[in-house]
């Protein structure tokens, strides 16, 4: 198998697919590996640019619009992504988020809409794409790869982002249980947890960089094509004995010392 084809021939929908920074990039880099790729967005216009793309660069892409929030668009989007490709061997959710939807609260001022936005937006969608795929990958019986882009929000605290850090906590504790559940079927279920991309909503947190760069061991953001790289890998048989598992993308950020100790630089310690 080409090392660059990690995904010849396999049908794989990206949930926000059609946004900027790590849905464009993963969306880009599932064709580049060989699939057909079905795009879903909320915003018609973003999956007809990611769509151009990809097929300007000589991919097969599908774009398909709905709200990751109604079952009925859900089960919608699943059976028009199935019907295009002809089956669907791969699922990647990529929707997700805190402050683009609501501020950075502490938990005690917290309201059930914005909990229950939060959670609808990182945790409840993936519940409702996994089930629908699952239904599709189980008619096919030949297994079937699922892939969703965590957080180390979910790995470690977060602080004023507790429906976040829940959500994403909730996302490995979900691939372990469909990986459970499903492995006998040939059926995985993997996260990727993003440590500080240098994505338009990261640049919209931090205007000014606010001095992350600083504090990754890596010594610098990580890129999304990084994030697409490490989908590719877990989506394609490469990753075929690889279920239930968070992969930690963030450069080594949460394995860095927690406390400032002297004489040591802040990317190191502290």
């Amino acid at each position: 198998m080409e090392a660059g084809r990690l995904l010849r021939d396999r049908r794989v929908i990206v949930v926000g697919g059609g946004g900027m920074g790590n849905g464009r990039a993963i969306g880009r880099g599932v064709a580049e590996a060989g699939a057909q790729v079905a795009l879903v967005d909320i915003n018609p216009d973003r999956v007809t640019e990611a769509v151009d793309d990809i097929t300007e660069r000589g991919g097969k892409a599908h774009g398909l619009v709905g709200d990751v929030r109604v079952q009925s668009d859900v089960e919608r989007l699943v059976a028009d992504a199935a019907g295009r490709m002809g089956g669907i061997d791969a699922l990647v959710t990529v929707v997700g988020g805190y402050s683009l939807f609501t501020p950075w609260t502490p938990l005690a001022e917290v309201s059930d809409d914005q909990w229950n936005l939060i959670m609808d937006l990182n945790l409840t969608y993936v519940m409702r794409f996994a089930r629908e795929t699952l239904k599709v990958f189980l008619d096919q019986g030949t297994g079937g790869s699922i892939v969703s882009i965590g957080s180390i929000s979910g790995n470690v605290a977060s602080p004023y982002g507790a429906a976040y850090g829940a959500a994403k906590a909730g996302l490995t504790n979900l691939a372990k249980s469909v990986s459970v559940e499903y492995g006998s079927q040939d059926i995985r279920m993997n996260v990727v947890s993003c440590g500080v991309i240098a994505t338009e909503a990261q640049q919209a947190n931090f205007p000014d960089g606010g001095g992350l760069a600083e504090r990754v061991p890596a010594g610098r953001p990580g890129r999304p094509e990084e994030i697409a790289a490490a989908v590719v890998f877990l989506a394609s048989p490469y990753a075929s004995y690889i279920s239930g598992q968070n992969l930690t993308a963030d450069g080594s950020l949460t394995s860095r010392f927690p406390l400032p100790l002297p004489n040591i630089p802040p990317n190191v310690a502290g």
